[in-house]
């Protein structure tokens, strides 16, 4: 599918002195100075990123200030995925966050790291050096119970300074991390946990969400009794006092261990920092394992020259600690930034909550999810006339593509000179592939860039790149904080599976992307998904532009149901309605404006209103495993139940495929 490759229109460009005072500017120059390397703009950067990756990685750990305890050799040998990246180097994760400063001196005991607030309006602050003492007194907390280099620590908790604390201190033991967010149940837990065998669990006694309060201890008790590798539970008192018979209570631990010394554990580049999962839609949720090295790396470089972060910031993401966006969080304390941490529902008492968040403590990158931004357009609301957010000079979506009308309400409704940083990655790196740059414009629609050091491809189906053209997201040289492995694959197998059976020896993400003459790109929806109608394919994600952009459609969720090369199928568009609307009134304007804005092939066959639309416990919708139960295959093959965050969801789908 090939596009016309005039521009849109820009909706925001940086001032040049601005852009003067960037660090990716500070970069270029350093490179200049200091390798004789000559980049002027974005995009001569990124291709010397990518054409040159050993020195590009290597200059990145030397210009953020990589603290090494053993100095590395070889920046990278190897090819993708048994890359080696800086050989013999050692170094610790939380060594740099509670260190905090890009290149320079460490920061200050007073300064502020933690801002936290809670949906019922618990709320607090930790300075760097509250931080550094907690950090210190939960690790000797858990070197207490016997957790050395290696052990898995795991958590059964929230958004919150204690969840943040406890990974550090494990990270700076060396110990492997894994959380899970409260709110998901028993068995999502256990699949997960279970299988990385933890020796201690850090878990909540309860949790606060949309004005209720939920008392998990019974889910906690259940979990010590089904993971038998655990040695010992420390539990949060976060609500309502409660307690649990056989568990350390945290608040014990640390004021136990006060005055504890701070150290931290060298290990290897690749040494395993933490667990995070697959959506584990259908089997056991795959354990992706990033190293310490990778991530500090990558999250430096996307932190502090994509996103120009650093001392003096206020970095918030909405997020739960079952999203890979909380590890990149958490992350902002790597380059200096005040990180805010929110734990509730972004729509309690109402969709302004994160608006008044971002205003009350001068939020300036104010991060969150494109269906986020979908709500509050559909709910009306202003933010920029309700608060005052002259902080704020970004707003990053990510999660699924952001619809044109998306952008189009964040300049109107959020401010013209906000910066939109659209980004898309994946958990697989725990990191973006294609982004955003303070030096780069903001393209209507689009997310405004590559990101350095990622070798993005949009291929064809005979495996070639293409400009202007629909294609495989493909990356084809390696990146740092690519997995190191998958957790009990010992051959590999089942990670070249996941990523390089399509064309060997490059990375296929799974996500149909379009790249621009300009360098900037779109996200069409997954491939695995795509609609093939008439041979014209398109991602999903044109089609939900045009389907929710109406107000009377709360959600939807379209399904090809054409095999691969068959055109016998047909296309269904699930839609769950607003209240007040009926399918009879809007039928008729959805097929209209589907078939101007896309094209007759793709006016659904049918139109079935449901309740609501399945999704995964991290809110993506659930389209491969519906479409392979509109095809036959049975719904526990299909789909596994506890890795929705609304399985009864499924019961239409399955109705509908016995009567077809």
């Amino acid at each position: 599918m090939t596009h016309n490759a005039d521009a849109p229109e820009v909706l925001w460009r940086p001032e040049q002195s601005r852009v003067a005072d960037t660090k990716i500017e500070a970069f270029r120059h350093w490179l200049r100075a200091e390798r004789d390397v000559e980049v002027d703009d974005y995009q001569s950067l990124w291709e010397f990123s990518v054409d040159r990756a050993p020195e590009f990685w290597g200059a990145v750990a030397e210009f953020l200030g990589m603290r090494w305890h053993d100095q590395p050799g070889e920046v990278l040998s190897g090819e993708m995925p048994t890359a080696i990246w800086f050989a013999g180097g050692t170094l610790n994760y939380a060594e740099h966050a509670l260190t905090g400063g890009v290149a320079g001196a460490a920061k200050a005991d007073d300064e502020l790291a933690i801002i936290f607030h809670r949906e019922d309006g618990l709320s607090g602050q930790l300075t760097y050096g509250k931080l550094r003492a907690q950090v210190a007194a939960a690790r000797a907390g858990l070197q207490a119970v016997g957790v050395t280099k290696g052990d898995r620590v795991v958590a059964l908790a929230p958004n919150c300074p204690q969840t943040l604390v406890a990974f550090l201190a494990a990270a700076s033991l060396g110990a492997i991390w894994s959380s899970c967010s409260p709110d998901f149940g028993v068995r999502a837990i256990s699949d997960r946990f279970t299988q990385i065998e933890p020796k201690v669990l850090v878990a909540v006694n309860g949790h606060v969400y949309n004005g209720r309060s939920f008392d998990i201890r019974s889910t906690v008790q259940q979990l010590r009794e089904q993971i038998p590798s655990l040695e010992a539970t420390l539990l949060i008192d976060y609500v309502g006092g409660g307690t649990l018979e056989g568990t350390l209570d945290w608040d014990t631990v640390l004021s136990e261990n006060a005055g504890a010394e701070l150290a931290f554990e060298p290990v290897e580049f690749a040494h395993p920092l933490w667990v995070l999962y697959s959506s584990g839609t259908t089997g056991l949720p795959k354990g992706i394992v990033h190293g310490h090295g990778g991530i500090t790396l990558e999250h430096l470089k996307a932190l502090a020259l994509q996103n120009d972060l650093g001392p003096g910031d206020r970095f918030f993401w909405f997020t739960t600690t079952g999203w890979m966006m909380w590890n990149f969080l958490i992350s902002g304390l790597l380059v200096g930034t005040t990180i805010v941490l929110f734990d509730g529902s972004p729509g309690h008492p109402d969709l302004k909550t994160l608006w008044h968040l971002a205003e009350q403590h001068r939020v300036t990158y104010f991060g969150t999810s494109a269906p986020y931004i979908q709500s509050c357009l559909k709910a009306g609301i202003k933010p920029a006339e309700e608060f005052d957010l002259t902080a704020l000079r970004v707003l990053g979506s990510t999660g699924s593509p952001l619809s044109v009308e998306g952008f189009r309400w964040i300049v109107d409704e959020v401010g013209n000179r906000v910066q939109i940083c659209s980004v898309s990655g994946g958990t697989d790196l725990c990191a973006a592939f294609v982004a955003s740059s303070p030096d780069l414009p903001v393209w209507l629609g689009e997310l405004s860039c590559r990101a350095l050091g990622a070798a993005v491809e949009a291929y064809d189906e005979a495996g070639k790149p293409v400009i202007e053209e629909v294609g495989e997201l493909v990356v084809t040289k390696p990146m740092p904080s690519m997995p190191v492995f998958f957790w009990d694959d010992k051959d590999g197998s089942r990670l070249r599976e996941a990523y390089f059976e399509m064309y060997p020896g490059i990375w296929r993400h799974g996500d149909w992307i379009r790249i621009t003459s300009r360098g900037s790109s779109v996200i069409y929806g997954r491939s695995d998904s795509t609609l093939n109608r008439g041979g014209v394919r398109m991602g999903t994600a044109e089609f939900y532009r045009v389907v929710e952009g109406f107000d009377q459609v709360a959600d939807s969720l379209v399904i090809d149901t054409s095999a691969a090369g068959n055109e016998d199928g047909q296309l269904l568009c699930f839609l769950v309605l607003a209240d007040g609307a009926t399918l009879e009134d809007i039928e008729p304007m959805l097929r209209k404006e589907l078939r101007g804005a896309l094209s007759p092939r793709h006016v659904p066959d049918r139109f079935v209103v449901v309740s609501e639309v399945p999704r995964t416990l991290n809110g993506k919708k659930c389209e491969v495993p519906v479409k392979k139960i509109l095809s036959g295959v049975a719904p526990e093959r299909a789909v596994s139940r506890d890795a929705l965050v609304n399985p009864d969801a499924l019961r239409p789908f399955v109705e509908l495929a016995k009567g077809r």
